[in-house]
Parts: C-alpha cells; sequence; structure tokens
C-alpha cells in the first residue's frame, strides 16, 4: 500500500511540476511575442486573445504553484509557537493547525465550485470561445488538492503522534 502511495505522489509531483514549466514557458513565450510584435513589427500578427491568455495564465500558476508550495510545506506558515515549544505538543499543535487550513480550504473551494457551476449557466467565453468556467475551474481544483495535502499530513503526524515511543526513530 505504501509503495502504491509514494508511486501515486511521485505521479502528482511530476503532473504539478510540467504543468508549472508548460504555463510559464507558454506564458513567456506569448507576452515575448505580444512584445516583439507591438515594439518590432508595429502590431502586424496581432493575436487578439494574446493578453487574456496572459492573464489566465498567471491565475493558473498562481494555484498550481500554491498546489505545490503545499506539497513542499513551503506555504505562508505563522508559527511562532512551535518555535517556542517542543516535543509532542508542537506535532498535536500542527495538527491542529493543519485540520483547520483543511477545512478552511474545503470551503474555499466548496464556494469556488458554486462559482463555476453558476458561470456554467452563464455561457460567458474568453480566449475566443474558451467557456469562462474552464478558465476558473483551476481554483476549487486546487483548494481541493490542498486541503487534501493537509489531510494527509495531518494523518502522517497522528500516525507519528500515536506511535509507541519504543518504536520511533
Amino acid at each position: 500500500m505504501s509503495k502504491a502511495l509514494d508511486s501515486l505522489e511521485r505521479a502528482g509531483k511530476h503532473a504539478e511540476n510540467t504543468a508549472l514549466v508548460v504555463l510559464l514557458a507558454a506564458m513567456i513565450g506569448v507576452s515575448v511575442f505580444q512584445i516583439v510584435n507591438r515594439q518590432l513589427l508595429s502590431g502586424a500578427f496581432t493575436i487578439a486573445w494574446a493578453d487574456e491568455f496572459v492573464k489566465f495564465t498567471v491565475l493558473w500558476l498562481a494555484m498550481v504553484g500554491s498546489i505545490a508550495a503545499c506539497r513542499d510545506n513551503k506555504h505562508i506558515r505563522i508559527d511562532l509557537i512551535t518555535h517556542i515549544l517542543s516535543g509532542r505538543i508542537v506535532s498535536w499543535i500542527k495538527i491542529v493547525v493543519d485540520l483547520f487550513a483543511a477545512a478552511v480550504c474545503a470551503m474555499i473551494a466548496w464556494q469556488a465550485w458554486r462559482l463555476v457551476r453558476e458561470e456554467m449557466s452563464w455561457g460567458d467565453t474568453v480566449l475566443d470561445n474558451v467557456p469562462l468556467w474552464i478558465a476558473h475551474a483551476i481554483v476549487p481544483l486546487a483548494f481541493v488538492l490542498i486541503s487534501y495535502q493537509f489531510l494527509v499530513r495531518v494523518l502522517k503526524l497522528l500516525l507519528d503522534v500515536l506511535r509507541p515511543a519504543e518504536s520511533r526513530p
């Protein structure tokens, strides 16, 4: 079971890193093309959706980057108390904080999903005919994945805290 979870985690990391590279490369490529087109070619090859594409790519980069930051436990954390205290109490504090973070992210995911569902009924499009809800679908998905990562971290911490002292490394 552990091998399957490790394999799944590696696949997730690979997918996140690939998405970050592809999104960043696409955003830089379109932005450089726009600059060259405007400055050197006097706008001869205008792409009507390019500026809008860059805006949505920034959103997707931010959301996928947030997933990766949470995955690596490099997200913003205010944890003064864990620097003052030590031992098992710190683990219990981290469990409570991560459970709270998972709950908050789950609520944000739910509300974002409600918005995306509403956008589906509007029929609005972006980028010359892509449904608006597709451009915004990353928000609920990202918060679900972040919530999941917090829950996995809680489970790992719980297993570590509840393990008998003599079997700890």
